[in-house]
């Protein structure tokens, strides 16, 4: 490519024809042909008379500008002039294709993304074979080439991973590798262990070049609670410009929807690492946190997941009136403040009521052995709704009768009369030591110290499950803490006291960690790795590359030893992990965490995002020529005298230059009238023509039933471009998901997340429910995921028994398609939706749930051809088109539910539901 300053050409050869436009200028000074002068004596009559008309000998000079720069602009539009033209890249043989793939590319992604497409782009004209490599996710067996249309289709589905490539991993893959290739290296910008082995290799295969882009990295380090203060520290590379960043902390508010509950600003120092938040937030606003966000940063690193060591948990102590000044030492209390005080929100009380007004955490009750009545009731239901019931024994509780004959609702076992006492004067031993905790034990993988004793204690009465309610024993066998489950909540025995009277377990560090594994007080630390590798730990929600938090409960237990070890990969994302002991937050960003910023050697090309974008000029420069002979036009016209008949001529050449945007324009008033005259059921169009086809085929076969058996009249389906068209015309978008479905823009999402705001439904098909009970997840599953992120989508949960869907047209239980057996999402209902008293149902979802989601391929069921035949076969015989007419109902439930909202979850149709159903 011919290049001049900015500007280059890719066919300059033309640019040759600008040498001729002095004979251009020549041509049109001799046109017209100067006058010949004849002398004539009766020309002497005609002096005097006015010229009407005149027509000069030369043409005007600015006439010839006008034509000079309107053929000049036509030879260099021919020439193909490009602004910032950036450089080719040389070779010709096979191509790989290298992307980090990491949590710190995400950032950035669609830049990644778009010059993958360039590179995979610029092959394919040159016909090189290219093979593309996420070290992330190392291809299995030896590397194989293929062409680039290949990758192109593919190229939606690559996707940033939430940890970095695994080194050793990357060792044998290396041995693998072909010789003879070029390398283009999409660098995710941050200096990792494997980087110096891998460009060494690659160097040996032939040239290298990197592509990185100029945003910063930055990642969160999880969350310090220090004295009732929040402190979040974030990192990025040292030797950088001051810079501010937003610091965001996200989790459900009181209804149960997802928001941002605080926020503030941390700024870095010029040339700093590191920056600090501090927020001070109310108990109940900090254990509401779900996670920290760096603000307008899309990458696991840049979110810090919250555990069990940030929610403070509020615990109530109902002191009594003890009445013994001078005796604190004595008091138990002073042992549970110097326990909890510090890790806790103590509220203390000598009432029940005032505590349980306060929705604490755990209620912690010290030597009482009976409560009222009413008290009973009230922290029975305390304990049945969620809450923790701490006890503790003493000689009040032993001296009483309660729980010798029939178990108390209060107490977890029932109890022996008077007692036990061990290693005094009149015992028949020594103080007793706690046995190793087992492995049920909540608190396994605790170290007992060797001088903690036990002296005194209350006794459980033999049960057949006693053993099963036993959490810690003395070495004899002798039940020492013993717990039972009621409702949601639990009941917690410590057969001794909470002072030092009976034991010296008050005493010693065991007492604050047993607390802490009985989830009474927030952990103050994070454990270590000892205490981590000493159990297992079930997976409960994880981090995607781009931050987004996913369900992974189903994911199987991993290993204690794999989280101490912080071994991310597949099995073990970013995420928060359970276990007995309460929950862990496995956060990619740590407090002492060095982000080292990638050094490449002079041998090395690097290309960087700031290069200013590539444009082409050719229409500019088209434009131009064609505007100036327009005016050339207009001017001839003029110096003739015959402008106002030409006007029409040269308006109708001018219109000719704009045709295309009033094309366009009306192509939308087209569309807006077809979908405003009738109701019209609009699909997305994937670029898949199968599915597409299928798509347009099953709203048609939907629409005529809807015809039959409703007063829904729908015209002729619409294929719809998120890109292009507008959505607000549709009230109901079936999307079909394919595996490599196009990711729309940021603008297209704008559309969707008004359009979803604005009342419209979109049902999103993955057509995969035959597959979907056989594995974990699907291509499609996987390519919804990456569509859905950035879409306003609420809270979902299955389709419930009495949803509104359920019953909306038909009454049905079930919804399939070509598919059936998965579930069927819709908008959550509100927590606080109940059964009213005497009602069937209720009153779920007051409007329409903006999304459905699942995976039946309805449309291929609901499809008929031009005859109004069913397209595709469902299951066998009468079972089969049993099916297809019940997802014919399903559908006519969508539809009614989508024009009449909530009309069917009225009390007015109570009777006629009631008889229908049979009650």
């Amino acid at each position: 490519m011919f290049t001049l300053g900015p500007i280059g050409f890719a066919t300059p050869a033309l640019l040759a024809v600008l040498l001729v436009l002095p004979l251009l200028w020549w041509l049109l000074r001799a046109v017209p042909p100067a006058p010949v002068i004849r002398r004539f004596p009766g020309v002497a009559l005609l002096i005097g008379l006015k010229d009407e008309t005149s027509e000069t000998d030369k043409t005007p000079w600015w006439l010839l500008v006008l034509r000079a720069v309107a053929v000049a602009a036509l030879i260099i539009a021919f020439a193909g002039p490009v602004l910032n033209p950036q450089p080719a890249r040389e070779g010709t043989g096979p191509l790989l294709v290298i992307s980090d793939a990491s949590w710190a590319s995400a950032r950035d992604w669609p830049q990644r993304q778009a010059r993958m497409r360039d590179i995979l782009t610029e092959a394919g004209r040159a016909g090189r074979p290219v093979a593309v490599v996420a070290l992330t996710d190392l291809p299995a067996g030896e590397l194989t080439f293929r062409a680039a249309d290949h990758w192109l289709e593919r190229l939606p589905a690559l996707v940033p991973a939430p940890f970095a490539a695994n080194a050793d991993a990357m060792d044998s893959w290396l041995a693998q590798l072909p010789e003879g290739f070029d390398s283009y290296w999409l660098s995710d910008g941050l200096d990792h262990p494997y980087r110096g082995a891998l460009l060494d290799r690659l160097q040996t295969h032939g040239t290298v070049t990197v592509f990185e882009t100029s945003r910063v990295v930055m990642a969160l380090a999880p969350p310090v609670l220090r004295d009732g203060v929040v402190q979040i520290s974030a990192h990025r590379p040292a030797g950088l410009a001051a810079q501010d960043i937003q610091i965001t902390a996200t989790g459900r508010d009181p209804a149960g929807v997802e928001r941002v509950l605080a926020s503030g600003a941390a700024g870095f120092a010029d040339g700093a690492a590191t920056a600090t938040l501090d927020l001070t937030l109310q108990p109940e606003l900090r254990n509401r946190i779900a996670r920290f966000q760096i603000a307008g940063e899309r990458s696991a690193g840049a979110v810090a997941l919250t555990d069990d060591a940030l929610q403070r948990r509020k615990v109530a102590l109902l002191t009594g009136r003890e009445g013994r000044e001078g005796l604190d030492l004595l008091s138990p209390f002073l042992y549970l403040r110097q326990a909890l005080g510090p890790v806790s929100e103590l509220i203390e009380s000598a009432s029940v009521d005032d505590l349980l007004l306060t929705a604490p955490d755990v209620l912690i009750l010290v030597d009482i052995a009976q409560l009222s009545e009413v008290e009973t009731a009230q922290v029975l239901d305390f304990v049945n709704d969620g809450g923790m019931l701490l006890r503790f024994a003493g000689p009040r509780l032993a001296a009483s009768d309660v729980a010798r004959n029939d178990e108390d609702p209060l107490l977890p076992v029932r109890l022996r009369i008077g007692g036990r006492t061990v290693g005094g004067a009149m015992s028949w031993g020594e103080p007793r030591r706690l046995r190793d905790f087992t492995p049920e034990s909540p608190f396994a993988g605790l170290r007992i110290p060797d001088d903690v004793t036990i002296s005194a204690q209350v006794l459980a009465q033999p049960d057949p499950g006693l053993g099963e309610r036993t959490i810690a024993s003395l070495a004899d066998g002798t039940p020492l803490i013993t717990r039972k489950f009621s409702g949601s909540g639990q009941v917690v025995l410590i057969h001794t006291t909470a002072n030092a009277d009976w034991s010296n377990l008050p005493l010693s560090g065991l007492f604050v960690d047993m607390l802490e594994r009985l989830a009474v007080s927030t952990r103050p630390a994070a454990p270590d790795a000892q205490e981590l590798a000493s159990m297992d730990w079930q997976p409960q929600r994880a981090l995607d590359g781009f931050g987004q938090v996913l369900d992974s409960s189903s994911a199987p237990v991993v290993a204690g030893s794999a989280l101490a070890g912080r071994e991310f990969g597949p099995d073990l994302p970013p995420g928060v992990y359970s276990s007995a002991v309460g929950s862990f937050a496995l956060n990619l960003g740590q407090p002492d965490m060095a982000l080292a910023p990638s050094r490449w050697p002079a041998t090395v090309t690097v290309e960087r995002d700031n290069v200013a974008q590539e444009r082409d000029l050719k229409a500019l420069f088209l434009l131009l020529g064609l505007g100036a002979l327009c005016l050339d036009i207009l001017a001839a016209l003029a110096l003739s005298g015959r402008l106002r008949r030409g006007a029409t001529v040269a308006l109708l050449a001018m219109a000719f230059l704009v045709m295309g945007t009033e094309q366009g324009a009306r192509a939308d008033d087209r569309l807006a009238l077809a979908a405003t005259a009738d109701v019209v059921l609009a699909h997305v169009m994937t670029g898949n023509a199968r599915v597409d086809d299928v798509a347009a085929a099953g709203l048609l076969g939907l629409g005529r039933v809807l015809y039959q058996r409703t007063s829904v009249e729908p015209a002729t389906p619409i294929g719809i471009d998120l890109e292009r068209d507008e959505l607000t015309f549709f009230p109901f978008i079936y999307w079909p998901v394919t595996e490599d479905s196009p990711i729309p823009s940021d603008a297209a999402y704008a559309k969707l997340n008004r359009y979803l705001r604005g009342g419209g439904m979109i049902m999103f098909d993955t057509r995969d429910a035959e597959l979907a009970g056989l594995t974990r997840t699907t291509p499609e599953a996987r390519r919804l995921q990456a569509i859905a992120r950035p879409l306003d989508i609420p809270p979902l949960e299955p389709v419930p028994e009495d949803h509104v869907l359920t019953r909306t047209f038909y009454l049905l239980q079930e919804f399939p398609g070509r598919h059936t057996g998965q579930d069927v999402w819709v908008e959550a209902a509100p927590r606080d939706a109940e059964l009213a008293e005497g009602m069937p149902f209720r009153n779920l979802n007051d409007g329409v749930t903006p999304v459905i989601i699942g995976g039946h391929d309805w449309a291929a069921a609901w499809a008929v051809d031009d005859a109004g035949l069913p397209m595709f076969r469902i299951g066998m015989g009468v079972t089969g088109e049993r099916q297809r007419e019940m997802a014919y109902r399903f559908g006519v439930n969508l539809i009614t539910h989508v024009l009449t909202g909530n009309y069917k979850s009225d009390q007015v149709h109570v009777p006629a539901l009631l008889e229908r159903l049979g009650q």
